[in-house]
This record gives structure tokens, C-alpha cells and sequence, in this order.
């Protein structure tokens, strides 16, 4: 759970926490397998406006913040368009996760591609 708890800053990174990232976030709950006390636990978490400053690095493996990063590039998306909020967030997540630049730099091209992608089919 601690990968979707960390995306929820994301999902607020553009100050609105709107229909697609909550059905993004159900979902994600759903394949993590959470249970019904764990799903309303998230949802109580997510209803205030949450920051980067939020994200627990103690909860998340080197695995899980790699992870982590593509899941948000794709979450900045979901309602269509990355905007400049987003973008912004981005930065100051890889800086918050710790991942190397030029790692976080392919795994944020290399997911906005495959959004983009996905995008494309909806």
C-alpha cells in the first residue's frame, strides 16, 4: 500500500484531486489487492490535499520508488495532458526518491511514452 499511498501527492500535484485520479487510485487499490479497511483508510488519507513532503521514503524500497516514479508519470496524464504542476512535481519527486538523474530521466521519457500511448487508444 505504500506505493499508492505515495501516489496521492501526485494525484493532488495539480491542486485538484478530480474524478479520473480517484478512479486511478481505486483501481490501483484493487490491484494491490487492498482490503476493504485498507481502501478506507485510503480514501479518508486522500481527501486533503497531500504534498511530496508527505511521501515516506521509510515505507518504500530502492524497488518500490522506481516504481513509484513511473506509476506517477502516468498518474500526471490520466486526465488527458501533463500540465507545468505536474511536470513540477515530477522534479521534486525524483529529487525526494533519490533516484539518479539520468535513471529517473529514462524511466519518466520512457513512461510519459507509454501514457502518451495509452492515451491514444482511449
Amino acid at each position: 500500500m505504500a506505493i499508492v499511498k505515495a501516489l496521492v501527492p501526485v494525484a493532488w500535484a495539480d491542486g485538484v484531486y478530480d474524478v479520473k485520479e480517484k478512479e486511478t487510485i481505486e483501481a490501483l487499490l484493487d490491484a494491490f489487492e487492498a482490503t476493504d479497511d485498507e481502501k478506507v483508510a485510503m480514501r479518508e488519507y486522500a481527501a486533503e490535499k497531500k504534498t511530496v513532503d508527505d511521501i515516506n521514503l521509510q515505507d518504500l524500497s530502492a524497488e518500490d520508488r522506481r516504481l513509484l516514479l513511473q506509476h506517477a508519470v502516468l498518474l500526471t496524464f490520466v486526465d488527458g495532458e501533463q500540465g507545468d504542476a505536474e511536470r513540477s512535481f515530477l522534479g521534486q519527486l525524483v529529487e525526494k526518491l533519490k533516484v539518479p538523474k539520468e535513471e529517473a530521466d529514462e524511466l519518466i521519457e520512457s513512461s510519459a511514452a507509454r501514457a502518451k500511448r495509452l492515451l491514444e487508444l482511449l
